[in-house]
């Protein structure tokens, strides 16, 4: 190639940026898991090797590990600040918005002006010395469109302006420039010291120093060493990492390389190696060297007065940002649960910072009905995060249904209609492919409904069933038409120490309600798993009642009679569950509500039942408000209040003497309360109360009303 220059302005090919997809990736999680709206500067390290292509220059490259990790303490570093030996690191700083507004709006030139003050201060303190890479600053703005998945962004790197420019005299390959010795020589020395495991960080240090002595052998030095070598009249060339490919311009880096040169060492003239490779080894063919002319800028012995400089990048030409979106190159269910997950993790930002949604999303719900209720409380669960759902119900789809019930259609209905729990989960699956959904056809065993002898395995073997799944999930919810249905589900939930949540609805009333640990949850010395299983599995749920207050409630604690068959000699609208529409999606946001609060709460199952109007102020302290046990709504008056209920001694399901009877006799325990109508009231004492009150009087003396002579019952 003819030789370059002549004096002539020296041209600069600009630096070209190239994102990887993990970076995108791992801003995005950043953002969402601890940055919040925190818009602070954010350190990062950018990544560029020499071109190794005489086609194709090489570009700074950010990558995954460019960010700091969410992890770390403090987000000062990223998690990977060190090169290696295919490529350098370069410091800097990323300033990512919370709208596209303040995006666009970003003070540009200050911002430029400030990194460039950094190079400029790292040049005359002797950092840039020490450390090269600093010569190489860059800057990044962006905004992250997480609901869109698209990101606005643009790179700049900041090169101060030599005023005068510098005056290429020539520029030629490096295997014109060096003699056929020489070559050999500066080839060699540059692959040693790329390679070289005794200098740990030379492939991470983009500028340095070539020196040729008088029999032609070539060393490669560290900018500290120019004293010592230019005191040994020898050839001496500053070398840097060239990205650029081009045979007749050096690449961005010798802009701040040669402003350093001019600004340390007060050098007129500076001859230049612009390294490049290929396939990994030296190629002087592909390499450059040059000399410029350097005059020393007006202004520049001051110290405080910093360059003017430039770098914004280019855009087809146009200083303007970019935009990418990855939304087309995810995967679809990827994309799915990203969006899901999206406003949970928005909520942690401001309103909600204690959410823990490993816990729910590690969570497992067992829902008991897949009707009306049971369709919008696997609905809200999934809003909330909980990935993991079992549907039980032996129903199938009638035509009245997918009107009211959100997860069926009318397809759903024909030919006899599916099964409400299969039908459910498909529904389930198409909305949110990522929730780990199963069906569960099972009619639930009921006091009340005699089994006949020949079925009796039948049901027990569904009793077995249902305690099973009872004990392999978390939490519980009791979401059937009748009474007589949520009786069985109580006693194995009070058995095992299960969160408990029922659901029940009149015609324009409701009631939502938390059932209260089992009798025997503090006794240490009964071996139950199951209490062991859900201690482990949601650590934040303290299952020692360490107030030793009564426990709260059941579903059948305020009963005086035991469940018995409600849908026999019943008309059409008795049997069937009729309310007014918006009820079934008000319970059922409630219910799921008073599960994640219970989740939150530092006693769990064992937190005390509140009300608005307690002393407590509605227990400020937690951050989503008040725990009550239960909540009583009426559509009718618009009204709702929450009321507390302590458990019973008598209760049918709960009760010390029902789960002690179950634990000694089991499945037969079982069969016996659904045979006999009035088994379970014998056994726990209302038949007797029921006797005492029926024989009970009361004389009345209009004569006395002293208080004194009044008696509490």
């Amino acid at each position: 190639m003819a030789e370059q220059g002549n004096g002539s302005v020296l041209q600069f090919a600009p630096f070209q940026s190239s994102v990887d997809e993990g970076f995108w990736h791992r801003l995005s999680s950043l953002k969402l898991n601890k940055l919040g709206i925190d818009d602070s500067p954010i350190p990062i390290t950018g990544f560029y090797a020499p071109c190794s292509h005489s086609q194709v220059s090489n570009h700074l490259t950010l990558l995954a590990e460019s960010l700091p990790s969410e992890s770390s303490e403090q987000s000062t570093v990223p998690t990977t600040s060190q090169g290696n030996r295919n490529r350098c690191s370069v410091p800097g700083i990323l300033y990512n918005t919370n709208t596209v507004e303040g995006f666009h709006s970003l003070d540009k030139m200050s911002l430029l002006k400030a990194e460039a003050k950094k190079i400029w201060e790292d040049i005359h303190i002797g950092k840039a010395v020490e450390d090269s890479s600093v010569l190489l600053r860059f800057l990044l703005i962006s905004f992250a469109d997480l609901k869109k998945w698209s990101f606005h962004y643009w790179f700049a790197f900041p090169a101060l302006v030599l005023d005068p420019p510098a005056t290429l005299v020539d520029l030629r390959p490096a295997s014109q420039w060096f003699s056929l010795e020489e070559a050999e020589s500066v080839s060699a020395a540059c692959n040693m010291w790329r390679n070289s495991s005794s200098t740990a960080a030379a492939a991470d240090v983009p500028f340095f120093l070539v020196s040729v002595d008088s029999n032609s052998n070539a060393t490669i030095k560290h900018l500290k060493d120019w004293d010592t070598c230019k005191s040994n009249n020898q050839k001496l060339l500053f070398g840097f990492y060239d990205p650029c490919h081009l045979p007749n311009n050096p690449g961005w880096p010798l802009r701040n390389f040669l402003a350093f040169i001019c600004s340390r060492w007060n050098l007129k003239s500076v001859r230049f190696f612009c390294y490049r490779e290929n396939r990994g080894f030296a190629d002087l063919a592909l390499s450059l060297v040059g000399e410029a002319l350097i005059a020393v800028p007006q202004g520049w012995k001051d110290h405080q007065c910093v360059p003017n400089a430039v770098g914004w990048e280019l855009n087809k030409g146009r200083k303007v940002p970019r935009c990418i979106s990855l939304a087309k190159s995810m995967d679809p269910t990827r994309l799915a649960i990203s969006a899901a997950d999206l406003n949970l993790k928005l909520m942690r930002w401001r309103a909600l910072p204690s959410l823990d949604l490993n816990i729910l999303s590690t969570l497992k719900c067992l829902l008991l009905g897949a009707g009306t209720l049971g369709c919008q409380v696997a609905r809200m669960l999934m809003a909330w995060g909980v990935r993991k759902i079992t549907l039980l119900d032996n129903g199938r789809v009638a035509m009245s249904n997918p009107l009211r019930q959100s997860l069926y259609t009318l397809d759903d209905c024909l030919n006899g209609g599916d099964f409400k729990a299969t039908a459910a989960v498909k529904s389930l699956k198409r909305i949110f492919p990522a929730v780990e959904a199963d069906g569960v056809v099972m009619a639930i065993p009921m006091p009340g409904h005699p089994v006949p002898s020949q079925q009796e395995l039948s049901v027990l073997d569904d009793c077995r069933l249902l305690h099973d799944l009872i004990d392999s999930h978390d939490a519980v919810f009791l979401l059937t038409d009748t009474r007589e249905s949520r009786w069985l589900p109580t006693l194995l939930c009070a058995n095992s120490n299960k969160i408990t949540i029922t659901a029940a609805l009149g015609f324009d009333s409701f009631l939502v309600m938390r059932h209260g640990a089992g009798p025997f949850s503090s006794n240490h010395d009964l071996k139950d798993e199951a209490v062991n299983a859900i201690s482990a599995g949601l650590g934040n749920i303290n299952l020692a009642d360490k107030g030793g207050r009564q426990r709260l409630g059941c579903y059948f604690c305020n009963d005086v009679v035991a469940p018995i068959d409600s849908t026999a000699n019943r008309t059409l609208d008795q049997q069937c569950t009729v309310t007014r529409p918006g009820l079934a999606p008000i319970a059922s946001a409630l219910a799921v509500e008073l599960l994640v609060g219970i989740l939150h709460h530092p006693h769990g199952v064992f937190a005390e039942g509140e009300i608005a109007s307690s002393s407590t102020g509605g227990n400020v302290e937690q951050p989503l408000g008040i725990l009550p046990h239960q909540i009583r709504g009426s559509l009718s008056q618009f009204s709702q209040m929450t009321l507390v209920g302590h458990s019973s001694d008598s209760c049918t399901a709960c009760c010390s003497t029902v789960v002690s009877e179950y634990r000694a006799r089991g499945m037969d325990f079982v069969l016996q309360a659904i045979n006999l109508p009035t088994y379970l009231e014998d056994l726990t004492g209302l038949t007797e109360l029921m006797k005492s009150a029926s024989s009970f009087e009361l004389d009345w003396d209009n004569y006395v009303d002293d208080d004194d002579d009044c008696v509490e019952i």
